[in-house]
């Protein structure tokens, strides 16, 4: 890869480290599933936006929009309504770091999905080195007997699982336009959210000023910019190479929940992230690879 998609690289993974940060401000005056339809509706504004401006044209399949619809749901009206819920008695940069469990997790659902990557023995043991890492953040709540921090962490691992499904679903889409199945599909979460938001948390009201920031900064650069990039970068770079933002993201979610938002990060917490990094780089073989180097 050139240095420019290594900036971008790392551009993104910071970006998507940033909406930690902007769902504890949203959840301050919003409820998360109205920090979920809210999301969803600013990104999918922002991706017609560019969707219109280059002049694209929608598919005439109707089958299509039904696939839009369950990825709408799975891949961003669910997952982005868990993370809120779980930064109610988490720290946002924990939350960031479980969210590094997604590729871990894709490996598992993809072993057993019908026309998906078997695990290999390298991604078999990235699997559970993750999920020991995992264990180790929530020691803690499991000593302590926080209930709530322990269902809060159960939302971020529902959150990866929908990530994780949805990612060996969208292979059927590979010939869609990434621009139409971003514009779409988050305008199929919004359709589906928005209406769960005035039943379940009545109407929003969002009062001070970093709200709207937060919102804003959530829905037009997490989302509609941050995956028009991905989509734009992934036939160029390669999903493993475009993998790296894993290990960005949580770094930047710690770091600006530390400096903004003053949260406390333990030693058991950085023992627990630095496991899972060390599953991710079992799970694309890394470390494998610099062994047998050093081996040779």
């Amino acid at each position: 890869m050139t240095l420019r998609d290594w900036l971008l690289i790392i551009l993104i993974g910071a970006i998507w480290g940033c909406s930690f940060l902007f769902n504890a401000i949203l959840i301050r005056e919003l409820g998360p599933i109205w920090v979920s339809a809210l999301r969803v509706t600013v990104g999918a504004l922002g991706c017609w936006a560019y969707f219109v401006a280059t002049r694209r044209s929608l598919p005439r399949e109707p089958v299509l929009y039904l696939q839009f619809l369950i990825l709408g749901v799975l891949n961003y009206a669910i997952p982005f309504a868990l993370f809120p819920l779980a930064e109610q008695d988490l720290p946002s940069g924990l939350v960031g770091v479980i969210n590094a469990l997604t590729p871990l997790m894709t490996v598992v659902v993809s072993h057993f999905w019908r026309g998906g990557e078997k695990a290999t023995l390298n991604k078999s043991m990235g699997v559970l080195v993750g999920f020991v890492g995992a264990a180790i953040l929530a020691s803690p709540s499991l000593s302590g007997g926080s209930s709530n921090q322990l269902w809060a962490i159960g939302a971020c691992l529902l959150a990866t699982l929908c990530y994780a499904f949805t990612l060996n679903y969208a292979r059927r889409l590979r010939s869609i336009d990434p621009t139409t199945i971003a514009a779409c599909s988050l305008t199929a979460a919004a359709i589906v959210s928005v209406p769960f938001g005035f039943i379940f948390e009545g109407i929003p009201t969002i009062t001070r000023i970093e709200t709207w920031g937060a919102l804003l900064g959530i829905g037009l650069l997490s989302s509609s910019f941050a995956f028009l990039l991905m989509y734009r970068m992934l036939p160029r770079v390669g999903a493993t190479n475009f993998s790296i933002n894993t290990f960005i993201t949580p770094i930047s979610a710690i770091l600006l929940g530390v400096l903004v938002l003053h949260e406390r990060f333990e030693t058991v917490h950085m023992i627990g992230m630095a496991v899972i990094f060390l599953g991710l780089l079992l799970l694309d073989g890394r470390i494998l690879k610099l062994g047998r180097r050093v081996a040779a």
